[in-house]
């Protein structure tokens, strides 16, 4: 007879089974119940051991691949040797190591954050008894894309209106200004590095508009989250900054969603910030284990990711319920910026509107992620009997179901492991972004040359309110579409890169721009507005495979304002995005056009688009 009841039991700080459980098997302990009950004697606050996600996989041909891939890294103890940190996963070069090491911060951000409850919380109270009644988060990228996930799926009934503001078009910061109370908004500086452009330039215009009113009290109204030690710090003290986070300085943007910079915004809300993060912790806890195992949902979904990837299935299909649509910009950023690099890379496609089976090509992977208890509607239901086809069609589907939408805490950490396997599947380094870089370089030696505007390029053609940009010739506007469009094979994938203001009636002719190509040529599509996709698939379009046509859309500026302190205005910022961006793509050998609309943004799109219908015709 084995011993009546059990005195101590060794878990780690996690509640993963010491070897002890060897020994409780032989007596016929049920482990993982062992193991919940250790974990709540050890840390109350614990919730039990459960992954409430379900992932299933529905790979048709790709099955045997992908779970020789799983076996392999099972084999290979890839989880417990990424908790310890091993660079070798990803590279062998010893400077590229210290690097990815210097990298892997967002892996025990969750217990940090979570000892950082009680300060987070009396900031929120801070703010709210200083009489602040909205808040402008400022960033770009991976500072700014886990604001604009909460923002677009929870309520603010608790806390301050916020807004997200990560573009750097006159007329979309003018429209933000007039609806905002200056005086009792609170304004966030986010920058990991201290030095991005665009929020210094949101923070230097929004400071003079407080200045006028609030005078040497203006720091009163800005916090700022950055990395320790750089410029943005010191200026934040100079200029008497409320508040000043420091993040962990090995985390990188786009991996800070439960840090600092997803969570000052998504408190300032009034969201329950303990719950994301105690749901995190369920995903941290199904990471770790003592030994080999096959059955961790990051490991699984990393190992899909890649190894479909290495099959040409690599765009990566975002179907997401309407609610929680907007967390496929922040994967996009995530799989893009991460494996995006050496010629290789997950491509994904997020909020294609959803066709037939028979209009995707044979490079798709579809991600499903629904939540369980969303409402039955009409649309829902179109979703479910969507995706039924696609895996009856053949196409390989991943379905991840969730509980709730504080269940995203979660999904971010499941990601973020999972696109870190899929990294490593590729070989690729996915925490570096050599090629963002280049765009930036390019920005700013324009403005630097600026005085009063930039050189203005003659555009090739000019036909209604367009004007056509190429190194070809064509002789008309069609023919310049049905010229690029030819150049298109099977893979590749067509990107809109829209240096536009986001309003409604200019993204449902983008939308529908995107079904037509899609359905004509069984392309994947992507739709990206400027500058924030710059800090997200900027890098896969440069650095990726060369297997993308590339749309540039570029309009007059209704309005236009001033950059304080620099000879140049947003308008002329953004332009110089945009060509600076375009330049890089060239120069990288991509297929490339670009469309100036005119004045009248809606009109111009419009014109496009019975332009492009001739061109698909055409072809």
């Amino acid at each position: 007879m084995g011993p009546k009841k059990i005195e101590v039991i060794a878990v780690d700080r996690y509640g993963a089974s010491a070897p002890g459980e060897i020994v409780l098997k032989e007596y016929g302990f049920n482990i993982e119940n062992v193991c919940q009950k250790a974990r709540q004697l050890c840390d109350p606050t614990i919730l039990p051991l459960k992954i409430q996600n379900k992932i299933s996989l529905s790979l048709g041909e790709y099955e045997d691949r992908v779970q020789d891939r799983i076996a392999l890294l099972s084999s290979q103890d890839f989880c417990q040797r990424l908790w310890q940190k091993d660079a070798t996963l990803w590279k062998s070069v010893s400077d590229k190591q210290e690097m990815i090491r210097n990298s892997l911060g967002w892996l025990d951000i969750v217990d940090k954050m979570i000892e950082s409850l009680d300060e987070i919380k009396a900031f929120i109270q801070e703010i709210k008894d200083a009489g602040f009644r909205h808040v402008v988060h400022m960033g770009m990228g991976g500072s700014s894309l886990a604001p604009l996930v909460f923002l677009r799926t929870f309520s603010a009934e608790n806390g301050l209106a916020l807004s997200v503001l990560d573009t750097t078009d006159p007329a979309s910061i003018k429209k933000l200004e007039e609806s905002i109370p200056i005086e009792n908004t609170l304004f966030i500086v986010a920058s990991k590095s201290g030095s991005t452009a665009e929020p210094l330039a949101f923070k230097d215009y929004f400071y003079e508009l407080v200045k006028k009113i609030k005078g040497d009290r203006a720091g009163e109204n800005f916090v700022v989250i950055t990395d320790p030690n750089n410029s943005l710090e010191k200026t934040a003290k100079l200029q008497g900054f409320r508040r000043i986070f420091l993040n962990a300085s090995d985390i990188g943007g786009r991996y800070s969603a439960l840090s600092y910079f997803g969570l000052i915004p998504a408190a300032l809300m009034g969201i329950n910030v303990g719950e994301v993060l105690n749901r995190a912790r369920e995903a941290v806890h199904s990471t770790l284990s003592v030994g080999r195992r096959d059955d961790c949902p990051a490991l699984i979904l990393g190992a899909t990711l890649g190894e479909l990837a290495l099959h040409k299935r690599n765009k990566v299909t975002l179907i997401m319920d309407k609610r929680i649509e907007s967390f496929g910009l922040w994967l996009e950023q995530l799989m893009a910026e991460s494996t995006g690099k050496e010629g290789k890379g997950l491509i994904p496609i997020a909020n294609e509107a959803l066709g037939t089976p028979s209009s995707y090509g044979t490079d798709r992977l579809f991600v499903n992620l629904t939540v369980k208890n969303a409402e039955k509607n009409s649309e829902n239901v179109v979703f479910k009997n969507a995706v039924a086809a696609l895996k009856d069609f053949g196409h390989p589907v991943i379905c991840i179901e969730i509980a709730d939408c504080f269940d995203l805490g979660e999904e971010f950490f499941l990601w973020e492991f999972a696109t870190a396997v899929a990294g490593a599947v590729l070989e690729i380094n996915a925490f570096d972004q050599p090629n963002v870089q280049e765009s930036k370089d390019n920005t700013d030696r324009l403005l630097a040359q600026v005085t009063e505007n930039l050189p203005k390029e003659k555009p090739k053609l000019s036909e209604g309110s367009l004007s056509f940009y190429s190194n070809s010739t064509a002789t008309s506007g069609a023919d310049f579409l049905s010229q690029l469009l030819k150049k298109a094979t099977s893979g590749d994938y067509i990107a809109i890169m829209a240096f536009l203001p986001e309003t409604p009636s200019a993204h449902d002719i983008l939308q529908n721009l995107r079904r037509s190509l899609r359905d004509k040529l069984k392309l994947a599509t992507t739709l990206g507005y400027g500058p924030r996709f710059l800090h997200s698939t900027g890098q896969l379009h440069k650095g990726g495979p060369n297997t993308g046509i590339f749309l540039q859309l570029t309009a007059d500026d209704s309005v236009d304002l001033p950059v304080p302190g620099r000879p140049y205005s947003f308008g002329i910022f953004k332009s110089a995005q945009a060509q600076g961006d375009l330049e890089a793509l060239i120069k990288h050998k991509r297929r490339t056009l670009r469309i100036h609309l005119g004045s009248n943004i809606e009109k111009g799109l419009r014109e496009l688009e019975g332009l492009m219908n001739s061109a698909l015709n055409f072809k």
